[in-house]
């Protein structure tokens, strides 16, 4: 079936977008008169012998976790919510808390791929490493993701380490209690009010401890996931709001969440538990990846220009991200901290194109510092930064040219960012 689509689709000049839980923002998954293709069929079988899981692509985390669950492992690494299917994070190249570790690509030992002329390959850092390197956080541009062997961990339990600190100290800070050995995940935050705009830092890490991990609960309900959601929402336009929830979080947290939790439990939420609740308002995301010595000036340029933008701030979480050797547009080539930001801003075109402009200061900061800026958002950037955060970019759309040489897989970030390029 999915060779035949591919094959009217070639016939008819139409391209092909694949897609999973289609959460992306910046067009990887979409493109204008095309076939569009939702993989959403989940299967997953462990290895244990081999601490590995094949999977489909279009399973989402949240088929794998209880599958391992109960076997006592748990994904190596994966996003910091359960929706997203395997294909799409691999596509993306996703990093979460997994400490010290970087991207989910990383971890994937190999991919099966359907190719445009309906080859199916299997790709591994032994075999077509060429189409391995380009797949890992290929956006689709290579085929279709059928399946993937992936590395899996121990399921442990875990008790969480708070700390307070200084923004401009964050980063060598994270990476020092990162790279302890009792250390299994961790992230941070700063906070976005006005009187301490991203000035203070808050560091959660998680030491494994002894004792068997609890199974987790299916279909539990946290009434906690709520009252979260309801206070991150009230930011909106209040800095009130704001400093409330920077309370809750570094004084209120650590008395209420001291308790040990499973790695699984960790990453078992729901994007759900902060979605947005006003039709006329929408979540921007931005992430940049900088060497951790320089995330303090990073931070310096983000106070000047996100407040002179009057773009809504309502959260920075920071993560760990170590060295991708891997993949071709690699956006941490060497140990970065990523710092996720979340902007509300109103569901237009003119909101959007107010943004553009802040997101192109905002990348020219994190390149300034040595850095570099996540893809899968807003197609935002210039084509000048594009080049200077990818330096492989022209290696990477020369391939797919060789590959795919009618562009059957094309999506909107292929046409405005990629095709462009000779």
């Amino acid at each position: 079936m999915l060779r035949k689509e591919l094959k009217e689709a070639a016939a008819a000049g139409r391209p092909v977008c694949i897609g999973g839980a289609r959460h992306s923002m910046g067009g990887q998954s979409l493109a204008g008169a095309s076939t569009a293709v939702t993989l959403d069929r989940g299967w997953c079988r462990p290895e244990p012998r081999t601490s590995a899981y094949l999977a489909s692509a279009g399973a989402r985390w949240r088929d794998v976790i209880p599958v391992l669950d109960k076997i006592g492992f748990a994904p190596k690494v994966t996003q910091a919510n359960s929706d997203f299917t395997l294909g799409g994070a691999f596509s993306v190249n996703v990093h979460g808390w997994a400490a010290p570790l970087g991207p989910m690509g990383a971890t994937v030992r190999a991919a099966t791929l359907m190719l445009a002329d309906g080859e199916i390959v299997r790709c591994s850092r032994t075999e077509e490493q060429s189409l391995f390197r380009l797949a890992t956080g290929g956006y689709g541009l290579f085929g279709v993701i059928l399946d993937l062997e992936i590395e899996m961990v121990r399921n442990v339990r875990l008790v969480p380490q708070f700390r307070r600190l200084p923004a401009k100290t964050f980063g060598p800070a994270f990476v020092a209690a990162l790279h302890d050995p009792r250390t299994r995940m961790g992230y941070g935050r700063l906070s976005v009010s006005k009187g301490r705009f991203l000035q203070e830092a808050f560091m959660v890490t998680y030491h494994e401890v002894a004792g068997r991990p609890e199974p987790l609960t299916p279909g539990r309900v946290d009434v906690m996931d709520d009252l979260t959601r309801r206070i991150y929402r009230a930011q909106t336009g209040s800095d009130a709001w704001k400093e409330l929830r920077w309370f809750a979080e570094t004084h209120l947290s650590p008395q209420l969440d001291h308790r040990a939790v499973t790695r699984n439990a960790l990453i078992s939420t729901p994007v759900s538990a902060l979605a947005a609740t006003r039709s006329d308002r929408t979540d921007i995301l931005h992430e940049y990846f900088l060497p951790p010595d320089r995330l303090a000036a990073f931070l310096a340029d983000c106070r000047d220009i996100i407040p002179r933008s009057g773009a809504e701030l309502l959260n920075v979480t920071l993560r760990y991200v170590a060295a991708d050797t891997q993949s071709l547009l690699a956006f941490a080539p060497q140990d970065r901290v990523a710092a996720v930001m979340s902007f509300s801003q109103e569901a237009s075109l003119q909101a959007d194109q107010r943004m553009k402009p802040v997101t192109q200061a905002l990348i020219d900061a994190a390149l300034r510092h040595g850095g570099s800026f996540y893809l899968p958002y807003r197609l935002h950037a210039r084509a000048d930064q594009i080049e200077r955060a990818y330096p492989h970019l022209d290696e990477f759309v020369r391939s797919k040219r060789e590959l795919d040489p009618k562009a059957l897989f094309r999506n909107t970030m292929w046409d405005v960012y990629f095709s462009p390029r000779g």
